[in-house]
């Protein structure tokens, strides 16, 4: 068996639980080989049942004493009872429609029970434990990543069928002298001992070898993308005074703001493109630093092309771009896929010939008949919705034009330098005054209706409400269409009867979801109640509550972006976390929220409460999302990584002396596009 088999012809799988793999992003025999344990359990130090920790997971030894006959319970369930126990406490054993498990056990033999023990401490119980013979039992178990059909048990056992069925050892990327150095095990040993160690022991060493050849890979991807940027010429601008155009402003631009268009403005005074991200909080005045970039790309006379991911927001981008920029003679063209052919043809030519100086549109600017006269700078707004090749298709439509990516997305400066290696950063890590703080909330559902009575009172004042529903996986649209129906109908529709109101879900298509939210936007709709995440950087102005249903279900950071939807206009702005969860994490999250605006500060903290999987996933950050590192607790290892990487780019530009390295980093380019 290679690496690259399918994972239905892996032994014990076929075409239907692919399907199921599939949900885990397991394609091949490889990808399984990578779907690492999330935890263990170490069956060979069991732990007495009065010592045994309260809801927490854990191994206990008990000597069977009685069983009971199944049993019929409320729901029409089934249920089994065992009676175990040791010398010092007794314990209930519970099953739910599973009795063979119950019957298997004999009474007066011992076994290792695996399970949270609960009840109290009198009568303590576990529900449906895992059971193991005392004899015979692995001394360390590994516990998967799940999915419906695709219990943890049955995935390992594929993955050791995968182990033994392969042709070869698993291939050594790593150069010996760094396996030495580091006193790191062999890749084959690595992945064998990370699915079924002997100990505990052999865990850490093989995690501690895999994170680092993950992060190698990572780094030396990032900084192959900024060498391949340096290799190439770009137009040199000559430099621009920016007076002119920070005097026009009605307001004066923060130093965040007028220390990153200084950054940019070095960038393209340069013969190498720029290829800079410029990160901001909600509200930070990206806008204003594209716009100076575009003024001086216009001052040397070459135009200016900013791409959006949906055509609302190419609409506000160019409203927005026009009025701060016409006063200097700047043209600005719209580009959308929903333009009359006419129309079309005219901003083509006003492209081609010069005559439009800033070009603002959607996807549609990449379309092949779309010839710049002379382009200068390129600007792709929240970059993380944009592949790689798309950037590269929009620079091959001038002479390898500067390139400014634009996140909302902030995250630690230290890190953010870290993480994208040598990339060019700039940080607006400051709100412009006047903007007046919104406040925030977090209720439990038993306060809904006296919450709806606010919202019935601010949209009789004039104003209008985002009502957020949990975002639902792509396979559940219909029951996320289901349930959204049932929230309008049963909930939004009775307390706010005479409201005009709004619905998006994930069932629309792209000019639906523009259409619905044009509506809003301009004043047709009261409420607008949505299952999707609402655009980020669409300005509603005289929208100022923000309601998010089972808050629990989203990171801070993603909630700090919902936020920044409302708080746009004058006056007063509230945001309302709805959640009924009971857990204490749950809750000091949600308190964290509502003490702070301060974007940093919240990724942060999710950085270090919710962990990066999520924070730096490709979703939000085309970064490729790591499968064991911890960018908040390896941050030692990640530095080696990148002094490696750079060491090892010196003496090995193209890695040729290292073909399976090479063809990881290659992997990484290929599957994660999104990557700058």
């Amino acid at each position: 068996m290679e690496l690259s088999t399918p994972i239905q012809f892996v032994k014990g799988i076929g075409p239907k639980t692919a399907e199921r793999f599939a949900k885990l992003e397991v394609f091949t025999a490889g990808d399984l080989l990578q779907l690492y344990p999330r935890n263990y359990v170490d069956y060979s130090n069991p732990c007495g049942i009065s010592d045994a920790p309260f809801d927490i997971a854990c191994v206990v030894r008990g000597e069977v004493y009685s069983k009971s006959g199944e049993t019929r319970v409320k729901g029409g369930k089934r249920m089994a009872k065992v009676l175990a126990g040791d010398e010092n406490c007794m314990l209930e054993l519970v099953w739910f429609n599973n009795p063979y498990t119950a019957e298997k056990l004999e009474v007066g033999q011992e076994y290792l029970f695996f399970g949270k023990v609960g009840g109290t401490f009198t009568k303590r119980q576990m529900i449906a434990p895992v059971v193991h013979p005392v004899t015979g039992a692995p001394p360390i178990t590994p516990i998967y990543p799940q999915t419906e059909g695709l219990n943890s048990a049955f995935i390992g056992r594929c993955v050791s069928n995968v182990l033994e069925q392969l042709s070869e050892k698993l291939p050594e990327p790593l150069p010996e002298e760094m396996l030495v150095r580091y006193r790191l095990p062999h890749k084959d040993a690595a992945v064998r001992a990370i699915h079924f160690p002997a100990s505990l022991d052999h865990v850490l060493a093989a995690r501690r070898r895999l994170i680092y050849e993950e992060l190698l890979v990572l780094q030396l991807g990032l900084l192959l993308l900024k060498t391949r940027d340096k290799q190439t010429s770009a137009p040199i601008l000559e430099q621009v005074d920016l007076h002119p155009f920070f005097d026009s402003l009605p307001f004066r631009p923060t130093g965040a703001q007028q220390r990153a268009c200084g950054e940019i403005l070095q960038d393209m005074q340069k013969p190498i493109p720029m290829n800079r991200l410029l990160q901001g909080d909600v509200g930070s005045g990206k806008t204003l630093v594209a716009a100076a970039a575009i003024y001086a790309a216009f001052q040397n006379g070459r135009q200016a092309v900013l791409m959006a991911p949906t055509e609302i927001l190419a609409r506000q981008h160019a409203a927005t771009l026009q009025t701060m920029l016409e006063k200097f003679g700047i043209q600005t063209a719209l580009l959308v896929g929903g333009m009359r052919a006419a129309q079309k043809r005219e901003t083509l030519s006003a492209i081609a010939d010069g005559k439009a100086h800033l070009v603002v549109g959607t996807h549609a600017v990449l379309s092949g008949g779309v010839q710049f006269s002379d382009l200068g700078v390129a600007i792709t707004d929240e970059q993380h919705r944009f592949g790689v090749r798309q950037r590269q298709t929009l620079a091959q439509k001038g002479k390898t034009p500067h390139l400014l990516v634009m996140s909302a997305t902030p995250i630690p400066r230290t890190l953010a330098l870290l993480i994208y290696g040598e990339l060019d950063i700039s940080v607006l890590d400051e709100l412009p005054p006047g903007r007046t703080p919104i406040k925030t909330f977090a209720i439990t559902s038993k306060k809904r209706a006296d919450m709806f009575g606010f919202l019935q009172e601010q949209i009789d004042n004039g104003r209008q409400v985002y009502l957020v529903c949990p975002l639902i996986e792509e396979s559940e649209k219909v029951a996320e269409l289901k349930s959204v129906k049932t929230y309008l109908e049963q909930i939004v529709q009775p307390l706010l009867p005479h409201c005009r109101i709004g619905l998006m879900h994930g069932k629309l298509k792209p000019k639906e979801k523009d259409a619905v939210m044009q509506e809003f936007k301009e004043g047709l709709l009261d409420v607008l109640v949505s299952t999707t995440v609402i655009e980020v950087g669409v300005d509603v102005p005289n929208a100022n509550v923000m309601v998010i249903e089972n808050a629990e279900r989203y990171g801070l950071s993603a909630l700090h972006q919902l936020r920044g939807r409302v708080g746009r206009g004058g006056g007063e702005s509230w945001c309302i976390l709805v959640s009924d969860h009971k857990g204490e994490s749950v809750k000091q999250r949600l308190r964290f929220l509502c003490s702070t605006t301060d974007g940093f500060k919240i990724a942060q903290f999710d950085l270090e409460n919710r962990g990066p999987g999520d924070f730096f996933g490709k979703r939000q950050h085309g970064l490729p999302g790591l499968k064991l590192a911890d960018l908040m607790t390896d941050t030692r290892t990640l530095k080696a990584a990148q002094q490696d990487a750079l060491q090892l780019l010196h003496t090995d530009p193209r890695l040729d002396s290292l073909p399976i390295l090479a063809e990881q980093v290659q992997t990484l380019f290929e599957q994660n596009t999104a990557m700058n």
